[in-house]
């Protein structure tokens, strides 16, 4: 889920495309770019490198902490500010490969989808993709001058972004583009907020515009269901066949719409465990239905609650309380940063089994790991999780700008 609020960031990229001039809207005005790319030139030279995770500490450039990172099981990929890419050794944290940018711009969009050896990138109005094995440009796309992408989402061997005009209010577009090569699979006008996220799975995409969610065929776009009348969905959350609607309208005060989840294929609400009642900051779901939310006070958003709840059963299973919104799903735990207020244990990675909880015992017991300068409150630590079977996570430290992978504990 975002942090911010929604409307400052697009405002704030409309803006900018005002101010870049105005040009006809719709559909992506080409297919491929067109010109040099522009290099990012404080990203180091590649270099060879091969083995398995393994516990290490790497430097990163100013241009990959101002965008976001992401890990799969073989490789960690970052995202630059600017859209380019860049693909680290799972063994020692070393440059494999790059993608420089091809344009000025600014956005933290990076989605890595592993399973079609694609990263993507969408900046102002430029989606472009790399190949994860070779790290050499696949293909580019571009939009009219007053558009911009928000939205990027990958499955299932399709990418789908959501694009918005900078003239007119509510003129948002979805497009789905074949993974491989970048054709356009289909091109949709779309009801929908192009910050509140896409859903994909099980051959249907979802989005919201906030007051009703919509279900689309993944093959042609068609309209399949809407949500009742009443379903809030301000934002879609989505981990393996479950689909919940969560997060904040820019309206709200001190209520907060209900986590629901929904039927995919009807969208009708399914019984759900009643939340806190709290700002919900961030959530994310697991292959087996449990949804870890981060519950905050709306007036004071530097410390809440990562709340577990079982989607099967509709019930609440356990909490904790800590400093940070960032979190991942790793091998059947969660991880995330032990409070920077408990000077005993602070600066350090949890993890918790997701069913047992904070009260585990034995192989279900929480563990701690030891205290590293990347998790420090101070560095404002994102973790990254690569994937089943690795062992291994990966605390991005922005302030200081470094990798570390290291066992998870």
């Amino acid at each position: 889920m975002r942090r911010t609020r929604r409307g400052t960031l697009v405002s704030a990229v409309l803006f900018g495309l005002v101010l870049s001039g105005c040009a006809k809207g719709g559909k992506p005005a080409s297919d491929e770019s067109s010109g040099p790319a522009i290099t990012d030139s404080a990203l180091r030279t590649p270099v060879s490198v091969s083995g398995p995770w393994r516990a290490w500490t790497a430097s990163v450039s100013a241009q990959e902490v101002a965008g976001t990172c992401a890990a799969t099981a073989h490789q960690v990929v970052c995202g630059t500010g600017s859209g380019g890419i860049v693909g680290r050794s799972r063994a020692t944290g070393a440059v494999t490969w790059t993608a420089p940018a091809p344009g000025k711009g600014r956005s933290g969009n990076l989605v890595v989808d592993a399973a079609d050896e694609r990263a993507v990138t969408g900046v102002g109005r430029v989606l472009r993709t790399a190949n994860l094995r070779t790290g050499k440009a696949a293909w580019t796309h571009r939009l009219a001058e007053d558009r911009a992408y928000f939205g990027i989402h990958a499955a299932s061997g399709t990418v789908y972004a959501l694009d918005a005009s900078s003239r007119t209010p509510g003129d948002v577009a979805l497009t789905a583009f074949r993974a491989s090569d970048g054709r356009t699979l289909w091109h949709h006008a779309v009801a929908a907020d192009p910050t509140a996220g896409i859903a994909a799975f099980g051959g249907r995409v979802y989005v919201t515009d906030g007051t009703r969610v919509t279900a689309r065929s993944a093959a042609s776009g068609a309209a399949l269901a809407t949500s009742p009348q009443g379903t809030e969905c301000p934002e879609l959350l989505s981990g393996g066949r479950y689909l919940v609607c969560t997060g904040s309208p820019l309206s709200a005060g001190d209520v907060f719409p209900r986590v629901r989840r929904l039927d995919p294929g009807t969208l009708e609400p399914l019984p759900t465990a009643r939340d806190s009642g709290q700002l919900p900051a961030r959530g994310l779901i697991s292959a087996d239905g449990v949804l870890m939310l981060f519950e905050t006070s709306a007036e004071d958003p530097g410390a809440g609650d990562w709340n577990a709840y079982d989607l099967v059963h509709g019930r609440k299973l356990w909490s904790y309380s800590t400093s940070t919104w960032e979190g991942a799903l790793a091998d059947g735990r969660f991880v995330t940063f032990t409070p920077e207020y408990d000077q005993a244990k602070r600066g350090r990675l949890i993890s918790i089994d997701l069913h047992a909880g904070p009260q585990g015992t034995g192989t279900a017991a929480p563990r701690m790991s030891a205290a590293y300068s990347q998790t420090r409150g101070g560095e404002h630590p994102v973790v990254l999780a690569p994937g089943e079977g690795t062992g291994h996570v990966v605390v991005m430290a922005r302030t200081h700008g470094s990798l570390r992978s290291l066992p998870l504990p």
